[in-house]
């Protein structure tokens, strides 16, 4: 049954009260068209429940805009939904990424995630190609995808919206890789299910990182917002050492906006559940409201925590990764590059959920304390225990 209103609506009580579905839920296709925006193909999604986000099509279709009844879930940059037309991707010695960062959910990859780093090239067998410059975070982020399909479907009683679309990231003499994801969220819910798979279309082994890049903002991220994740050990801090508590602001909970503000990174080992999932949270109490995200441990092995309390920048970001923070040189050195040869392919799912009540809030808690008691302290001292991720091939 859908959950609309209060109550439970069988697929013909929806017909019965509204000539079309998108009277009270929908997803239609949209073009952007002013400002460095202009030209974009965007999806909205409205689920009936208050629940609205867009999907970019011409940038990788990743999740732009969230709300919920009015109040922001997703954080916009100053840099805003830059069309990839513009984007100069080695740009600003590799940091012109950067010019294109916003949204609730920007993807990081194909090839390459974290900082700028010169990968050897001797796999895809052309000499004037010694390396491939790559910039922070990866190419497939400014990458439109071909949209294969979107709508609404029923099952029974039960109404799912929906989008398909493919990026391809590719060059000759170098990777050829495909990106295949599918967005689903049911109607009357406030939980967007994303599933992905990468798969190697060209005939060179190819190396593939991946990485999810989740912020939230205000109002859900507001002084004394709470962090919660099923922590058994915080493996590293980018400000550790003379400067870990030189701006009062620990891993636990979320200051208000500073100036200055310099980003403070970690990376947590995170305990999953026996059916092999890792839920973490942004709450703020005051409100009731809160931002859930779940991932599986053995698609995404590591996971980061972005704080950026800067004004006018203020986020916080929730990010799993297929790699260690040490990056592209370091998975090389220690055999956990994950190799793609032709037709191979990896999957990644992942669960998107609004927390609308104290009771939701409470309940995430529950099961994400039920897996690891996150550390008490608000300034761990990092183990620097960087696990062995096995399985890469």
């Amino acid at each position: 049954m859908v959950q609309l209103y209060g109550r439970a609506m069988s697929r013909v009580d929806v017909a019965t009260h509204a000539g079309d579905l998108t009277q009270f839920a929908g997803v239609r296709l949209m073009t952007l068209e002013d400002g460095l925006e202009r030209g974009i193909r965007m999806l909205e999604f409205r689920t009936g429940s208050g629940l609205r986000f867009t999907v970019l099509v011409d940038r990788a279709m990743d999740i732009a805009d969230c709300d919920y009844q009015g109040k922001a879930i997703g954080w916009h940059s100053p840099s805003g939904f830059r069309h990839p037309g513009l984007h100069d991707y080695e740009g600003e010695g590799g940091l012109a990424w950067m010019r294109s960062f916003s949204g609730l959910m920007v993807t990081c990859g194909l090839d390459h995630i974290l900082f700028m780093y010169d990968a050897p090239a001797d796999n895809y067998v052309y000499g004037p190609r010694q390396s491939v410059s790559q910039s922070i975070h990866g190419r497939v982020g400014t990458i439109p995808a071909r949209l294969t399909g979107y709508g609404e479907r029923w099952e029974g009683d039960r109404c799912i919206l929906w989008a398909e679309g493919r990026v391809r990231q590719a060059t000759v003499f170098g990777e050829h890789l495909e990106l295949v994801r599918r967005i689903e969220v049911e109607v009357g819910t406030n939980d967007i299910q994303l599933s992905d798979k990468v798969v190697n279309l060209g005939f060179y082994k190819t190396p593939h990182m991946y990485c999810y890049h989740i912020n939230v903002a205000h109002p859900v991220l507001a002084e004394d917002s709470r962090y919660l994740a099923p922590i058994r050990d915080v493996v590293w801090a980018a400000h550790a050492g003379d400067d870990y508590r030189k701006q009062n602001v620990g891993y636990r909970r979320a200051s208000a906006p500073a100036n200055p503000f310099h980003e403070q990174v970690w990376q947590h080992e995170m305990a999953a559940g026996d059916n092999g999932e890792v839920p973490v949270a942004l709450v703020n109490d005051e409100l009731g409201l809160g931002f859930e995200v779940t991932t599986r441990k053995d698609q995404f092995p590591c996971m980061y925590q972005w704080q950026n309390f800067q004004s006018a920048h203020y986020a916080l970001g929730i990010e799993p990764s297929t790699n260690h923070v040490l990056g592209q040189g370091a998975a090389r050195e220690r055999g956990e590059m994950i190799w793609l040869e032709h037709g191979d392919e990896r999957c990644y799912d992942m669960r998107l959920r609004v927390l609308t009540s104290a009771d939701e809030i409470a309940a995430s808690e529950a099961r994400i304390s039920g897996l690891a008691a996150q550390p008490a302290e608000d300034y761990p001292e990092p183990s620097g225990n960087f696990e062995p991720i096995r399985g890469r091939s």
